[in-house]
């Protein structure tokens, strides 16, 4: 009786052609799925005020301006190196809620190039973030100083009233507002289209 045939093995190096194949598809599928989750997440967190994500709207539609009032603390940073002073023209504001407010803040570009920068925001605390709306603001847009340039920067902005139907936020008295600018890369180019508000320039001295 003659012993059973054997199945012809593949070359090892075939396997691992296989195997490495199959590796980069599953690296594929998770780089995709992360640049998927990005914009994901940032949905999520304009929808929820994850981390403190304020929301972007294009006029109040508070129903009404309440007698409660908060009180706004505006922080100011730079990241990165960036040859920027940037701070609020003033610490804090007290608004109504549901009332529309403005605050500037300014930046000076202190280095003898032109630069350009790009915001990051949230406020504290993160829960306020859902009702903290802005419908003007710097940082939607990138911002261009030449050197020794000044500008003063604005921000529009209520907090909505449904902020006192939420458990753990009706009891706020105080909102962060913070701002942290870094240097944009050199290929991206300012989106004059973007619905930002523009910078005022004032010339250095």
């Amino acid at each position: 009786m003659q012993p059973p045939a054997k199945t012809p093995q593949r070359p090892s190096s075939f396997r691992d052609i296989a195997v490495a194949a199959g590796l980069v598809g599953v690296f594929a599928v998770m780089l995709g799925a992360a640049y998927a989750a990005v914009p994901l997440y940032k949905l999520i967190c304009q929808a929820t005020g994850i981390n403190g994500t304020t929301q972007r709207v294009t006029a109040n539609t508070a129903s009404k301006v309440l007698g409660r009032t908060i009180t706004i603390h505006f922080d100011a940073n730079t990241g990165g190196g960036l040859a920027w002073q940037f701070k609020p023209d003033a610490e804090s504001i007290t608004v109504h809620v549901g009332e529309t407010a403005m605050a500037f803040f300014n930046a000076t570009n202190t280095s003898s190039r032109a630069i350009t920068g790009s915001a990051t925001y949230n406020v504290t605390p993160e829960i306020a973030g859902l009702y903290f709306n802005k419908i003007q603001c710097f940082c939607f847009t990138q911002q261009t100083l030449k050197a020794g340039e000044r500008a003063e920067m604005p921000v529009v902005f209520y907090v909505d009233p449904a902020i006192m139907r939420e458990h753990g936020a009706d009891g706020i008295r105080d909102i962060t507002l913070s701002y942290t600018f870094f240097e944009a890369p050199a290929s991206s180019a300012p989106d004059a289209a973007a619905a930002g508000t523009p910078a005022v320039k004032i010339k250095g001295s």
